[in-house]
């Protein structure tokens, strides 16, 4: 092999691992402000909500594992205002909220599959106290799982809350927020489906 064709394919290796690193990240991104279900949007989650009288509500928004908990109660407090607007009222007061993590455990095979030496590949491992030599070696000790497998924990939030609508001066009630306002301050952080 000459080194011109070497030095090709090696150009092209690099080339195919730097598209597929882009790929990756493109499809790595938060949950837009849209409604929940969006068709064609890569990304899952979105708002809901449900009105339960003429000017109550009950408001929702769950993100994916990429969407901050401040993001989720961010979207959450924009559509509440949105929808309270959209409605012709002034404000609105939150009379039941909460933001709920959900936790999940992924174990899959590892990606590097198995290695020259039968079914070894990299993994982590951790440094942990006691007696002999595994007490000081950084390489000491393994973990509970085997070599051959990877596990990730993934966390997405879900806020929730009750609204109920107003007209007029806002209420003394902490838990009130002028609608107007809310989206002013709120808005540039906003994140649009592309």
């Amino acid at each position: 092999m000459t080194a011109p064709t070497s030095r090709r394919r090696r150009s092209a290796l690099v080339g195919g691992c730097l598209a597929a690193a882009l790929l990756v990240s493109a499809c790595a991104t938060s949950t837009p402000y849209q409604p929940i279900g969006t068709r064609g949007s890569q990304a899952s989650g979105g708002y809901s909500e449900q009105r339960i009288e003429d000017n109550r509500y009950r408001v929702n928004f769950t993100g994916n594992s990429f969407t901050s908990r401040q993001q989720v109660e961010n979207y959450l407090l924009f559509r509440a205002a949105e929808l309270t607007s959209q409605n012709g009222y002034d404000g609105f007061t939150m009379v039941a909220r909460a933001t709920d993590p959900n936790v999940r455990t992924r174990v899959s095979p590892s990606p590097f599959g198995p290695g020259p030496f039968g079914y070894w590949g990299p993994s982590w491992r951790y440094r942990y106290g006691g007696f002999g030599w595994r007490s000081w070696h950084p390489w000491g000790g393994s973990p509970f799982w085997a070599d051959d497998v990877d596990v990730r924990t993934v966390t997405n939030y879900e806020a929730s809350a009750e609204i109920v609508m107003f007209r007029g001066d806002r209420p003394s009630d902490p838990a009130s927020f002028d609608a107007r306002q809310v989206m002013e301050n709120l808005g540039p952080t906003i994140q649009r489906p592309k």
